[in-house]
């Protein structure tokens, strides 16, 4: 899958599950949740242990699309990749990330917190632009900055639920990113993985009726 290929899937699902925990099998048997729920796409961050086994399992599986978070440096984006990452996230803009994803053939979506640092981004070459943290005013604050600048695909995590994302969409997100919301770390302690694939039913259902 080529960069603008997972770009178009992502703007077709308009949703991504994100996990971030300490456990490398609770994260999986938490990921299995949310893909039973319907999610497609599905991003593990670099701190869980044993991510890159994780992302080689899950990336070989039909219909699933996987990535890679915290991703700091080059050398991340290389062992994403090479484990079957098919986009790389990062917490903030960094060029080399951005370029060693451009020369390998994935898409890259740094965090972005203001208008300047999404320009910044979109300019050296990201495919997307990921809100984080997410600002006062939400959906409001990200209308205001598709107003003079349409052209960026803003892509909110940090504060996204299933109560509000619709009006995430509404506001002219190109997607948007579950982290806690979905994977409540109480859930994933206790094992509750039917809470979670039944959490990412209603997430992905409230999209659908946006």
């Amino acid at each position: 899958m080529r960069a603008e290929e997972f770009v178009d899937l992502l703007g077709r699902e308009k949703a991504s599950a994100i996990l971030r925990t300490d456990d490398q099998e609770k994260a999986a048997l938490a990921m299995d949740a949310a893909i039973c729920g319907g999610f497609r796409i599905v991003e593990f961050t670099l701190t869980i242990p044993g991510v890159y086994e994780l992302v080689q399992d899950f990336s070989r599986r039909d219909g699933v699309v996987v990535g890679t978070g915290t991703v700091m440096n080059a050398e991340d984006v290389r062992r994403s990749v090479d484990a079957g990452a098919r986009f790389v996230v990062a917490p903030v803009v960094d060029e080399v990330v951005i370029g060693s994803a451009g020369e390998l053939g994935v898409a890259s979506m740094p965090g972005t917190h203001t208008p300047t640092e999404m320009l910044r981004a979109h300019r050296a070459g990201a495919d997307l632009c990921k809100l984080f943290p997410a600002p006062a005013g939400g959906p409001a604050w990200v209308k205001s900055v598709l107003g003079p600048m349409p052209f960026l695909k803003i892509v909110p995590t940090n504060g996204v639920d299933e109560h509000n994302v619709a009006d995430w969409l509404r506001a002219g997100c190109f997607a948007t990113g579950f982290v806690n919301p979905l994977f409540e770390p109480e859930d994933i302690a206790e094992g509750r993985w039917d809470e979670i694939e039944a959490r990412a039913a209603r997430c992905l259902a409230n999209i659908a009726g946006a």
